[in-house]
């Protein structure tokens, strides 16, 4: 019985959104604990967490359209060598982490809403950390 939890994701897209609720509350389960917060956190400087609605997959592919219009893969007027210079300003916006209600055992999220882990520089190997505190 844990309350720290490192999960592993293979990303096969330049940019996508991936629904990584289902691991979170599986790590609610196995750390029995009912009441707290529940902080999840990407390490990596191009990927990011998020919060979002999760009944249509448009909304996933409207939102990374909308970054790509706003923060193109591709500008001549970055200077970044690494060439992902879009990467890390899509991960500035998004954030590293965020933290979550947990009360009698229930994530709590709106109707809609899911936690999605946020890549721009696909295609990756990748992880999350999420930690549980009681309280």
């Amino acid at each position: 019985m844990g309350n720290f939890f490192t999960h592993s994701l293979s990303i096969n897209l330049r940019q996508t959104l991936v629904d990584i609720t289902p691991y979170i509350k599986n790590d609610i389960e196995s750390s029995n604990i009912k009441n707290g917060i529940v902080l999840v956190y990407c390490p990596h400087t191009t990927a990011g967490i998020t919060v979002n609605e999760n009944a249509d997959p448009d909304v996933v592919i409207d939102l990374i359209y909308r970054f790509e219009k706003n923060f193109p893969t591709y500008d001549m007027n970055y200077r970044h060598f690494e060439g992902n210079s879009h990467s890390h300003i899509k991960s500035s916006i998004m954030g590293a982490s965020h933290s979550f209600i947990l009360n009698d055992g229930n994530l709590i999220l709106g109707q809609w809403q899911c936690i999605y882990f946020c890549e721009f520089d696909g295609p990756k190997n990748r992880h999350f950390y999420v930690k549980i505190l009681q309280g």
